[in-house]
């Protein structure tokens, strides 16, 4: 079988892919935390594997926005973004329910997506999903500024091996040839940002909400080994099941997990149509409309609310937000992913001051009931009160929320915790901090 890459498109950046086999079950593997297909191709190790699977699976490779053969896009993308990348290739290859599997960092971009699109995977197969990063946040923060400043270098390549995988730290031609993996398969930033995504975005909320029948994978005496467990804990009905060896990363080394992914999908039956779907919520309001509309009059009112609803819904159309509900003057919206949403806020509470109006909003990500397409539950209810905390021309975020953007150059501004009415316990909101323009405009996807 050779090579041949080919590209998909999202949003304008060109993300490279390659298939592999003819299997009737798909499988499309995430990348964890770099890829290049080249170069993984041309290396024994993975192709071994890759090819192993593809006895099985038709398989489908790609690199990550900014990482191997794949546009970078200008800057770190959101979680929701590598999502959209994903789909772009599934859609090119014709690919609409594959097994999703991956390990480390990309473990997290998969389940969001499975929890995001439950009618779109069949099943989620999750290698060391957990972070392997100090509890110590300063220490972690030093972790990060010494890969950002020693990634690709022998020295710096040496000791991950020697701490994350001494299997392959054994033989000088395997610690050369991992340090060229790092450094065909990541610039030094790219490095940086994704592992400073994985330490802290916090999926503690999404894995609940993860429907896809799930293995979780995991070697006994890795350093992975906990991290995996508590993630398989979290996930409803999910399997956690040891594989060979002791290493944390390099999965390639346990060729029982080709047969692990097989037994598992051919014993699971492929999920009922969901009920449930993880979503981000965002509620606006228009500030004093009592008072604005008697100052107005009925008319005058009801034009500039026309005016009103066609910018808010000009702003979701460009976000690829949902309209769900217009209750008088406010908006219920649903979205895909966090970060759209509250570029969607700023956005809309930036435009309608043009209108010599104030709004106030609230954004928050919850797993969700469906119910004749529309969402319902608790988290609709907690989204709401969120903006109601809100002042005048604030959008305020969950915690939540915050966990999910990290790494995106969103600015969140903590403001407490607050207790929500008529929802339990209290929650720690955020401001999102007002975008400058061209920020809010570079960050929208294309209108489709």
């Amino acid at each position: 079988m050779g090579l041949d890459v080919r590209y998909a498109r999202s949003g304008g950046v060109a993300i490279a892919y390659h298939v592999v086999g003819d299997g009737d079950t798909d499988l499309v593997y995430v990348p964890d935390y770099m890829s290049n297909l080249v170069f993984h191709w041309e290396s024994p190790y993975y192709r071994e594997f890759y090819e192993r699977l593809a006895q099985s699976f038709r398989l489908i490779l790609f690199d990550k926005r900014g990482t191997g053969l794949s546009d970078h896009g200008g800057q770190f993308a959101a979680l929701e973004t590598r999502m959209d990348d994903l789909r772009a290739v599934l859609d090119d290859v014709g690919s609409t329910n594959p097994v999703v599997f991956s390990g480390h960092e990309g473990s997290g971009m998969a389940a969001l997506y499975a929890a995001s699109y439950p009618e779109r995977v069949r099943a989620l197969v999750l290698f060391h999903p957990g972070p392997d990063f100090s509890d110590d946040s300063s220490q972690a923060q030093q972790e990060l500024a010494d890969l950002r400043e020693r990634w690709g270098t022998r020295a710096y390549s040496d000791e991950l091996l020697r701490h994350g995988c001494p299997t392959l730290y054994e033989r000088e031609e395997d610690r050369e040839w991992f340090a060229n993996e790092l450094r065909l398969g990541a610039s030094p930033a790219v490095a940086y940002a994704l592992n400073r995504a994985f330490l802290e975005n916090d999926l503690s909320e999404v894995l609940p909400a993860v429907r896809a029948p799930t293995l979780v994978l995991y070697r006994r005496g890795s350093v992975g080994e906990e991290p995996a467990l508590a993630v398989a804990r979290q996930i409803p009905g999910s399997r956690s099941t040891p594989v060979s060896g002791t290493d944390y990363f390099a999965f390639f080394l346990s060729h029982d997990i080709a047969d692990e992914i097989e037994r598992f999908v051919r014993g699971e039956r492929e999920p009922e149509v969901p009920d449930s779907v993880l979503a981000t919520l965002l509620f606006t309001d228009i500030v004093a409309s009592t008072e604005r509309a008697a100052e107005l009059g009925d008319r005058a009112w009801r034009d500039l609310l026309e005016r009103h609803h066609a910018l808010v819904r000009r702003e979701l159309g460009r976000f690829r937000g949902e309209e769900q509900d217009t209750a008088g003057d406010g908006f219920f919206a649903t979205f895909d992913g966090p970060a759209r949403a509250i570029r969607c806020a700023q956005a809309v509470v930036d435009g309608v001051r043009e209108l010599g109006l104030e709004l106030r909003a609230g954004v928050h990500t919850g797993e969700c009931e469906l119910h004749d397409g529309k969402v319902a539950g608790l988290a609709v209810s907690i989204s709401a009160r969120v903006a109601a905390a809100a002042r005048p021309g604030e959008v305020l975020v969950s915690q939540t929320v915050k966990d999910l953007v990290a790494g995106t150059g969103l600015a969140l501004e903590d403001r407490g915790e607050r207790a929500l009415k008529g929802v339990p316990d209290t929650w720690r909101l955020y401001a999102a901090a007002e975008a400058p323009a061209d920020v809010v405009a570079a960050s929208r996807p294309p209108a489709a």
